[in-house]
């Protein structure tokens, strides 16, 4: 398996960081362009480097995953995010997809999963480790009753919900643009007023938002309705691409 991805590793813990570069270049072909343990640095790989992804652990010393990430986009990157730790606290994952990130890793996982996960995060779509795939489905269930979804539901127009359910399939926002015939721009801000109508903060939220109140899409040839693929199969692997401002 080779890839063209350029990726950088920010953790405090300098085992982890030399043993997942070594695993990403060896068995993925990854270009790790840097891996650190300082924020100033990880801020300076984010707003200079051009990068596909940024791999991140989540409880690190002295600035935690949570203030790093926030110093990320006060600086100006849009680089997506994958957070890979020991925390499986449900908590921790509500709030890193709030801040949207791209996928939400455990360290505990096979070595060769992972890094299938953030070769395909750094590809566009967003990852969960298996053991947090319920965990995210009940945060999407907590305090939201059939009517309130169906109301919600309701806000959006046809072309929101048609764009929803694209990316419940796990189109970007390039290839929801392609195949609707309209500008990336255009699909960038339907599916902001989607997250804002639909009160979610992340577009694998909204993914599992559409599978759960059986939002359909045209299918890619345009020959009538198909119901909106699964977003959390058995690999971990969630069916939904970057956030509604990545230009990825």
């Amino acid at each position: 398996m080779t890839s063209p991805f350029r990726i950088a590793l920010i953790d405090d813990h300098g085992l982890c960081r030399r043993g997942l570069a070594e695993l990403l270049e060896a068995r993925a072909g990854v270009q790790v362009v840097g891996a650190t343990a300082s924020a100033d640095e990880a801020v300076e790989l984010a707003t200079q480097e051009t990068l596909d992804l940024i791999v991140m652990d989540l409880r690190m010393s002295p600035t935690d995953g949570f203030q790093l990430l926030k110093r990320f986009r006060d600086s100006g990157s849009e680089v997506p995010v994958v957070i890979l730790t020991m925390s499986d606290n449900g908590e921790d994952l509500g709030n890193m997809l709030r801040l949207g990130v791209r996928g939400y890793l455990l360290k505990d996982m096979e070595p060769d999963q992972i890094v299938e996960s953030i070769v395909r995060a750094a590809g566009g779509e967003f990852v969960v480790a298996p053991a947090m795939a319920l965990k995210l489905a009940e945060l999407l269930r907590e305090g939201k009753s059939r009517q309130e979804r169906e109301n919600s539901l309701g806000q959006l127009t046809a072309r929101e919900r048609e764009i929803l359910g694209h990316v419940a399939r796990g189109l970007s926002n390039k290839a929801i643009a392609r195949q609707l015939g309209i500008s990336h721009d255009t699909v960038k801000l339907h599916v902001r007023h989607i997250l804002a109508k639909l009160n979610l903060g992340s577009r694998v939220e909204a993914a599992v938002f559409a599978i759960e109140n059986r939002v359909e899409t045209l299918d890619e040839g345009h020959h009538g309705l198909r119901q909106a693929a699964s977003v959390v199969p058995a690999a971990g692997n969630v069916g939904s691409k970057p956030e509604a401002g990545s230009g990825h």
